[in-house]
């Protein structure tokens, strides 16, 4: 693990920071993204949810912009418990497979707030698979037409000051 200029360790503080902005931006329900002050007070209002961890908006904010990086085991739980992930997608502990499996379903639950994509999707199920592979295809399609990628971007940004 190398330091940065400004004394900071790189690696798993910037991992999780990483990746605290991620789920903060993307692991919300429709409207806008949870707050720093939103997260702390749900995490430290419900102790039996989260085992009486308290924390503050201000360090979730220093956790996010990597100014502090080693938060106690208590908190991680409590992080990932929230934000429905494994504790080890957050300590950058789990393989790349896995890393891209947690992230893949964050941009699905992501994309299905919207409205119109979730009831496209609902209105696929049970239909003969060759009829899903048609529709994929024909979603694919109209993405080329209209100069979009073939596969949707990542959904919500970084969002480090909240």
């Amino acid at each position: 693990m190398g330091v940065g200029g400004d004394g900071r360790s790189k690696g798993a503080g910037s991992v999780l920071a990483e990746r605290l902005n991620h789920l903060f931006a993307n692991m919300h329900p429709p409207g806008a993204p949870y707050t720093n002050a939103f997260v702390a007070e749900e995490i430290s209002g419900g102790a039996e949810t989260y085992g009486g961890v308290k924390v503050t908006e201000q360090y979730l904010s220093m956790l996010r912009n990597g100014k502090r990086a080693n938060p106690g085991p208590e908190l991680l739980r409590a992080l990932a418990k929230f934000f429905a992930v494994p504790v080890g997608y957050l300590l950058g502990d789990l393989s790349q497979p896995q890393a891209a499996r947690v992230e893949e379903e964050v941009r699905f639950l992501a994309a299905m707030r919207d409205q119109r994509v979730r009831a496209i999707a609902l209105r696929s199920v049970g239909l003969p698979p060759e009829v899903q592979d048609s529709l994929t295809t024909i979603i694919s399609q109209f993405r080329q037409q209209m100069n979009l990628p073939a596969d949707p971007p990542e959904q919500g940004g970084d969002r480090r000051g909240e």
